[in-house]
């Protein structure tokens, strides 16, 4: 499938092998607006999105737990004013997953609403 955020999500078993360099590199350019971060040595995605005010932050996080629900796969998310942060991360395999990489891109779908 060319379209990352149409791919189906896979249970996540703690013995899940977590994303490979090469396909994070493989799959980086087709999510250009997240970052690799590492948090207390666990590697996650993580952007940044801006709004106007806190309610349309607010209504995006919303949205953006609804998908997580809907697909059993949740992330951390940062409401503040004007701007929220969507951290995603397989804790089961305390690292990424192509879950992850799945979900931002479903996230990034969200944000064009």
């Amino acid at each position: 499938m060319d379209k990352l955020s149409k791919e189906s999500c896979e249970a996540c078993r703690a013995d899940a092998p977590g994303i490979s360099d090469k396909d994070l590199k493989k799959l980086m350019p087709k999510i250009p607006d997240w970052g690799v971060v590492v948090v207390d040595e666990v590697m996650r995605m993580s952007r940044e999105f801006s709004f106007k005010d806190f309610e349309q932050a607010m209504s995006f996080s919303n949205r953006v737990g609804n998908i997580a629900e809907a697909a059993g796969h949740h992330p951390a998310i940062l409401t503040e004013w004007g701007k929220v942060t969507v951290t995603w991360w397989s804790h089961k395999i305390k690292g990424l997953h192509k879950n992850d990489l799945i979900m931002a891109a479903r996230t990034d779908e969200v944000f064009e609403e």
